[in-house]
Order: C-alpha cells, then sequence, then structure tokens
C-alpha cells in the first residue's frame, strides 16, 4: 500500500449512541474499510488505525486526509512518525483534494438507506457486511473488484457456493507454484487496472474542463475569496468575500495559492484556486456600513417572568399611590366596589393617626404640651370632620347604603 487516505462520516446516531465512521481506503485498489467510532478524538483515530488496520494490512507510505484537527494533532503526528509514515494533507474546504473516501462516503450511505427501520437503529452493526459488499463488487474505474486487487483472488461469497462457481479446491500446488500464478495474475490485474483507471480519469477531466474557463493568476494580482465556513442559514450572503487579497504566491505543480490581505492585517492563507475570484488593479470596493447582526431568540418561560418584573413593581408603586392620596381612586380589583370604598377609608384614617402620634411625639416638650394636645385635639376634630363628610357625599352618590 502505497497511499492510503482516511476521512470521518458523521450521520445520525443508533441505539448505541455511535454517529462516526472512521473511512479508510487504498488509493490504487478502493479497497475500503470503515469502523464505527462514538466520537472523532485523535486518541480514537490513533487506535483504530494501530489496532485495526495497520496489524491486517500493514504500514502504508503515506496517509492522506484533510486538515481536521483529530488527523492534524501532535498525536497523530507523533504516532507517523515513529512508525516511519509520512502525512499529507488537502487544502482548507476542498474535498475534491481527498476524493476516495468522499465517493466511499456517499456509497456507504446509499447501501444503509436500502436497510428497514429496524436495521437503520441499529446501522453499526451492518456496516462490516455492507463494506464487504462493496469491496467484492467490480469497480467501473479499475475493472476489478477491490478485494481481488489487494488480495489476488476473489472474494469466496455464499452466492458462489449457491451456484457452484467457486473453484472446489482439489487442485494440488505447492507454495511455490501458488506464489508465481499469484504474482503473474496480481502483475496483469495491476496492468489492467492502472489502464482502466487512466481512462476513466481521461474522461472525467474532458468533462470537468468543458465548464472551466481559464485565467491566469501571477503573484500580485488582486483577488476575492469565497465566503467559507459561514455558520446558520446564509442562502442570501453574497458568495465572495468584500475584502480584496494579493496572491503572494503559488505552490509548485498544484492550482493552490498563498494570499494575504490587501490592506496587510492578517495573516498569509493557502487556498485552493476554485475558491478565488481574480478581479482587476483598477477596480474600487465600496465602503459598506457595517449593521450589527441582531438575533431574535424565542419567547420562553424565563423570558416572560424577566418581561413581567417591571410591570409587576410598576403597579406595587401605582397601589402605594393610589393607597395613600386623599382622593377616592377606583382599580380594576375582584372585590366589590363599596368593600373597596371601606378598606380606603380605614386605610386613611390608620395613616392619619400614625402622623398625629409622629406629631404628638415631636410636640412633648415641656413648654408645649398643653398646645401639642390642643393641636392634636383639632386635627382629629377636623380629620373626623372631613371623613364624615366623605361618608355622606359617596352615600348620596349612591355607593354607599
Amino acid at each position: 500500500m502505497d497511499l492510503v487516505c482516511i476521512d470521518f462520516l458523521s450521520m445520525e446516531p443508533d441505539s448505541r449512541g455511535i454517529s462516526n465512521v472512521l473511512v479508510v481506503t487504498d488509493h490504487y485498489t478502493r479497497y475500503a474499510q470503515a469502523f464505527p467510532a462514538k466520537n472523532q478524538k485523535a486518541l480514537t483515530v490513533a487506535k483504530i488505525l494501530v489496532e485495526k488496520y495497520f496489524i491486517h494490512y500493514g504500514l502504508p507510505v503515506r496517509i492522506h486526509s484533510d486538515q481536521g484537527r483529530d488527523f492534524e494533532s501532535r498525536l497523530i503526528r507523533e504516532l507517523l512518525t515513529t512508525l516511519g509514515i509520512r502525512k499529507s494533507r488537502t487544502t482548507p474546504y476542498h474535498p475534491q483534494g481527498d476524493p476516495q473516501p468522499e465517493r466511499f462516503n456517499r456509497t456507504l450511505l446509499a447501501m444503509l438507506a436500502t436497510l428497514g427501520q429496524e436495521k437503520k437503529r441499529s446501522w453499526s452493526q451492518h456496516v462490516a457486511s455492507l463494506v464487504h459488499a462493496y469491496n467484492s463488487t467490480k469497480s467501473d474505474a479499475t475493472g476489478y473488484s477491490p478485494y481481488y486487487l489487494m488480495f489476488g483472488r476473489e472474494a469466496r461469497l455464499p452466492v458462489d457456493l449457491c451456484f457452484e462457481t467457486s473453484k472446489d479446491g482439489t487442485e494440488e500446488r505447492n507454495h511455490f507454484q501458488y506464489v508465481e500464478s499469484l504474482k503473474q495474475d496480481l502483475q496483469r490485474a495491476y496492468q489492467l487496472a492502472s489502464q482502466a483507471a487512466d481512462k476513466t480519469h481521461l474522461r472525467n477531466k474532458r468533462a470537468y474542463d468543458q465548464q472551466v474557463r481559464f485565467q491566469n493568476i501571477q503573484e500580485g494580482d488582486r483577488v476575492f475569496l469565497r465566503n467559507l465556513g459561514l455558520k446558520g442559514k446564509h442562502k442570501l450572503d453574497s458568495r465572495w468575500s468584500s475584502i480584496p487579497h494579493v496572491v503572494v504566491g503559488k505552490m509548485p505543480n498544484l492550482p493552490v495559492f498563498r494570499v494575504r490581505p490587501e490592506g496587510g492585517r492578517g495573516g498569509i492563507r493557502t487556498i485552493h484556486r476554485d475558491h478565488i475570484l481574480p478581479i482587476g488593479q483598477s477596480v474600487r470596493i465600496p465602503v459598506e456600513q457595517a449593521f450589527e447582526k441582531t438575533t431574535v431568540r424565542p419567547r420562553t418561560r424565563s423570558t416572560r417572568t424577566r418581561q413581567r418584573q417591571p410591570i409587576m413593581r410598576q403597579r406595587e408603586e401605582v397601589s402605594e399611590m393610589t393607597d395613600s392620596s386623599s382622593e377616592v381612586e377606583c382599580d380594576h380589583t375582584s372585590i366589590p366596589y363599596r368593600d373597596y370604598v371601606e378598606r380606603l377609608l380605614k386605610r386613611k384614617e390608620i395613616s392619619d393617626g400614625v402622623s398625629v402620634c409622629s406629631q404628638y411625639e415631636d410636640a412633648m416638650e415641656p413648654n408645649s404640651v398643653q398646645s401639642a394636645e390642643e393641636n392634636t385635639f383639632n386635627s382629629n376634630k377636623t380629620k373626623t370632620t372631613d371623613n364624615e363628610a366623605k361618608r355622606r357625599s359617596l352615600r348620596d352618590d349612591g355607593f354607599l347604603i
């Protein structure tokens, strides 16, 4: 194995809580393996590669992946360095750079969709059998099954036993004859597979080039970058960023460029040609007003409680003002109006009595005891007269009987 590509496939969790699948494919033979995993941590990736792949198929020369944190961590880097395996990666937001796992993910999802509803709830238990069916099927790109290119023979399946198409094993050969026969078969298969793969690549290249309009990009050119990594719904957002960038370099023999912001603020980014839009040197960038994005949150029970608190405090203040006022005011209460008026009058009398006591205490001095008693008597008399007048007016109006 010269080149092995890895990628993660995420889907709905099954009954055991598994929602991730680590896909490992051999680039030349298209032989694939899928390992269900509960998370995408670097430790999980390292354990699966060592315990479930390397000890069965050997160490590859190079491992290729995207720039996910689980594949670019220090643990994975030290593991591959210790085992003598080189590491390569794709450019950001360019899944075409890792085509084998991406194409297999699509095939695996289509195969899982054919399961019944009961089996879909435990889909992780059926991944191994579906992957084996994929490896035993002839590939259109190579003309051979991935299983044959990997092991030099076709897999013996139950359908072969039903139609008696597999060998019965009566042919006697020693180990040397078996090795020579296997070597010749593999060499012939690899040669035909390479020719078929080249024809497929040329056909795909012609179809892709028909939709591409070539435009040469040199160092110093101004470009726009595609808006990548947007969160939430962004169907109405612009496809290209409004910040112009300048090309500062190009990767050798690859359509990958290094760009930096035109104003000098920001670091250098490495990005694929598909995410670059060239603009002229005389193009002016309009200054747009930065509108603050506001998010409307749904109304919850706690939100409604917080909104009601100021209103309740305001009602309490109005109630206190109503109780302390000398005028008779009507509030929307659940008690009869007659009882409400009598309560107001009683509160008024109590408040008047408290104010009289405070005046009496202030006036308790040796030289003013008699004057304080006279003032208190006159005040009580005046208050009683006012209360009787209010009762009489309410009784005349028909509020009191």
